[in-house]
């Protein structure tokens, strides 16, 4: 075990006895934990997924692949029979993972973050009401009257996945201020993304199924207040309310944002209890060794309400967050990616007018709807710049903020089918690609190094 640099050396255990044995198998996966400790990573690992299963797309073994994600799976139970092709499963189960965490970086945002203050919420909320309304617009403007009309929602959401990435890539030049301007205005992006599903792509609405959920719901809402605090108990309730919004017409990734939104964000305990628990037990132990008593016998039970301590001042919010985090980055995202990614790109598609509303939407919405509205927000006095961000690094994170790819993937799976999806997914994949380019390019440009990217240069240089 490695101990944190802040507990000093009188606190740390040394000696023999005191340290954890090692166990070989903790050579192969320190590297695997540092790799999962790097949220840019996800981003990498996305990107891979999503090349590998657009080579596939557009090899000899295209068919066998489509065809691999319309294996049907699923389960019987008396007469109850819940069967459905393997891609949605993907997109109606495992995305809806996906959306519960969406849900409880929402929640932290209303909490604690910058949606707490509605002067700081200000900016990042009307940069991504315009980086929504301007894509969507300049979507149907171009797509009037015309069969893929209802994909208007494809270029309007934003990957936070990506644009971490990104941002990471640039390293230190990036000011603070942008990156939270960035992330801030992707989970307000997330929560219009998840409006425009549950009210735009809503299917015939059953009334019953929904009273169901909400009877769910409620129970989730009581057992949360009189302390029922097992997570197998929330784990059923929420398989519940998954299999009735799946049956509603409602899509079911809506319920996961709404148990996230649930999720308690405060602890049962103080940092206080913790230290008055942590000193009783360590004074009960060190009596016993003084007295010559039987130490051991009280040390499981000590054990046990240190862990219980130490846990209880975690917020559920932050234990699920911590423990869902690598799962969604580096296997539902991933598995997603290879799912819906896997399109046949060919020269004709490319200028399909879904692809090019989608492109346009997303190159050029996204940019002027951030940068239009932010502007519009600072000249009311509704909000202001962050520190060390000027309007040139605003126009390439808004460009940035144009790749689309998992929302934008999800939702025009919901909205287009046949070779009108195809287009959609085209188009999303260039549209992300061309503002990826725009938006590294423009900040690289604008965003000088910092002194000390310059120093370490001078250093890698011999001066």
């Amino acid at each position: 075990m490695k101990f944190p640099e802040w507990l000093d050396e009188t606190h740390r255990p040394t000696g023999p006895g005191h340290e954890p044995r090692k166990a070989p198998i903790d050579r192969l996966t320190r590297p695997i934990s540092h790799f999962l400790h790097i949220k840019a990573t996800s981003g990498l690992v996305l990107l891979a997924c999503t090349l590998l299963a657009l080579v596939l797309a557009n090899s000899v073994w295209a068919e066998p692949f489509a065809e691999l994600w319309q294996t049907r799976v699923g389960f019987s139970f008396g007469s109850f029979q819940l069967f459905k092709p393997l891609i949605l499963w993907i997109n109606d189960g495992l995305m809806c993972i996906f959306f519960f965490v969406i849900g409880l970086e929402i929640k932290r945002e209303i909490v604690f973050g910058e949606l707490q203050d509605r002067r700081k919420a200000a900016l990042p909320a009307a940069a991504a009401l315009g980086g929504m309304i301007f894509p969507a617009g300049l979507y149907l403007l171009l797509m009037s009257g015309q069969p893929g009309e209802r994909g208007w929602g494809i270029p309007m959401a934003t990957d936070i996945a990506f644009v971490v990435g990104f941002l990471a890539l640039l390293g230190p030049r990036v000011p603070f201020g942008l990156k939270i301007l960035l992330l801030t205005l992707a989970i307000v992006d997330d929560i219009g993304a998840v409006l425009v599903i549950a009210v735009a792509y809503t299917t015939d609405i059953s009334v019953a199924s929904l009273g169901y959920a909400a009877v769910g719901f409620g129970l989730v809402y009581l057992f949360n207040r009189i302390g029922v605090r097992p997570v197998p108990v929330y784990v059923v309730l929420g398989a519940c309310i998954w299999l009735a919004f799946l049956k509603s017409g409602v899509h079911p990734t809506v319920a996961g944002v709404m148990l996230g939104m649930f999720t308690p964000a405060h602890p049962w305990f103080s940092e206080r209890s913790l230290l008055v628990v942590a000193d009783g037990v360590a004074q009960r132990l060190r009596q016993d060794r003084e007295s010559g008593g039987n130490e051991a016998a009280h040390h499981e039970e000590a054990v046990a309400v240190l862990t219980h301590s130490a846990r209880e001042t975690i917020s559920p919010l932050d234990r699920l967050e911590t423990m869902l985090h690598p799962w969604v980055a580096f296997l539902i995202m991933p598995v997603f990616a290879l799912a819906n990614a896997g399109v046949r790109i060919d020269l004709p598609e490319i200028g399909n007018p879904v692809s090019v509303a989608v492109m346009v939407g997303l190159v050029l919405g996204k940019p002027l709807g951030i940068v239009i509205f932010s502007w519009l927000a600072v000249r009311l006095g509704l909000a202001r710049l962050p520190t060390g961000v000027n309007w040139k690094a605003l126009i390439g994170a808004g460009c940035l903020a144009g790749i689309g790819f998992t929302m934008s993937l999800f939702i025009a799976g919901l909205a287009l089918d046949g070779t009108q999806l195809n287009a959609g997914k085209v188009g999303t994949l260039i549209g992300s690609t061309v503002s990826a380019i725009l938006g590294m390019g423009l900040l690289l440009y604008f965003l000088p190094p910092t002194k000390q990217a310059k120093d370490d240069s001078a250093v890698t240089n011999g001066k």
